[in-house]
């Protein structure tokens, strides 16, 4: 591939299915298709992400920059990437296989679910984007949908999947072409002015008070409406659904959900936040109230 990127160097394999058993087709997204595999020498299972070089032609800039962000990166809360081939017109990602599910079917199964719950989930994710920001990547595109379970244990930890819209942060560039997903977008991206991985930060916000309510902060069958919402950064607590969640809870949404990022809490400040460091997190159950609204909101 013309102007591969420094560090990973793919693998050249005569016929990819020798060194891989292919199973199950795990997922298909616009170029490429996930693939449930084994690995034929070690018996391991793997996800592999297929990606038909034809499709690439004119986004190599884009795979190339996935794939360099990916090798990098070494975090028990992320997806890692163990190999790249590349055999028969193919890119072969060979992927660590996260097999416990999404995050909200979890939350909907449980019986018991607290704020303690929620706050343990959100400080996994602070955790790996702190790492992250270390290393200079913005993920851009955090979303419930982006976080699996590792196993099915109960007690399995979070994973951070999907680096599709990740991009190195050289240092003193802004980053700002307009990318991730409405509902979670911070209001400096749809302002269309430069932005940085505070924009990750806001994400994380919403993706808490999600977590703590079962439907998002902001919402309208119209677009325009929905940008206007989270430009002027308009969300409330909304009575019933908020009066059991605590006011430590509420803060710490507020400093991620800041609409000026200068002022927006980083990773580093939300990891210290009483409600994520300290005991302020709720033990009463909302799985009921939170489930229901899951299930209307994201089904």
């Amino acid at each position: 591939m013309p102007g591969a990127v420094e560090g990973p160097r793919w693998k050249q394999a005569e016929d990819i299915r020798d060194i891989y058993d292919f199973r199950d087709v795990l997922g298909t997204g616009a170029f490429s298709e996930v693939i449930l595999a084994e690995d034929k020498r070690t018996q391991k299972l793997v996800a592999i992400k297929c990606i038909a070089k034809k499709a690439l032609e004119g986004k190599e800039g884009s795979m190339e920059n996935e794939i360099a962000v990916l090798h990098k990166i070494k975090h028990p809360n992320i997806v890692a990437l163990d190999d790249i081939y590349e055999s028969g017109g193919h890119l072969y990602l060979i992927m660590q296989l996260v097999s416990g599910g999404e995050l909200f079917d979890r939350i909907v199964e449980k019986g018991f679910y607290t704020e303690r719950d929620a706050s343990r989930l959100i400080f996994q994710v602070l955790d790996a984007v702190k790492y992250l920001h270390d290393l200079g990547i913005v993920h851009r595109d955090l979303k419930p949908e982006n976080l699996l379970y590792y196993s099915l244990d109960e007690d399995s930890k979070i994973m951070i999947s999907d680096f599709g819209l990740s991009k190195m942060e050289d240092p003193g560039s802004v980053l700002s072409t307009a990318c991730g997903t409405p509902g979670y977008v911070a209001p400096e991206v749809l302002a269309q002015k430069p932005y940085s991985k505070a924009v990750d930060c806001w994400s994380i916000g919403v993706i808490a008070y999600i977590l703590l309510c079962g439907y998002p902060p902001f919402y309208d069958e119209n677009d325009a409406k929905l940008f206007e919402q989270i430009l002027k950064a308009e969300y409330e607590f909304d009575s019933p659904y908020w009066d059991d969640i605590s006011d430590s809870a509420k803060d710490f949404i507020r400093h991620l959900m800041e609409k000026d990022p200068e002022k927006r809490f980083t990773c580093e400040q939300a990891l210290q936040h009483p409600w994520i460091a300290g005991d302020t997190a709720l033990d009463k159950n909302i799985h009921q109230s939170v489930s229901e609204q899951i299930k209307k909101n994201f089904a």
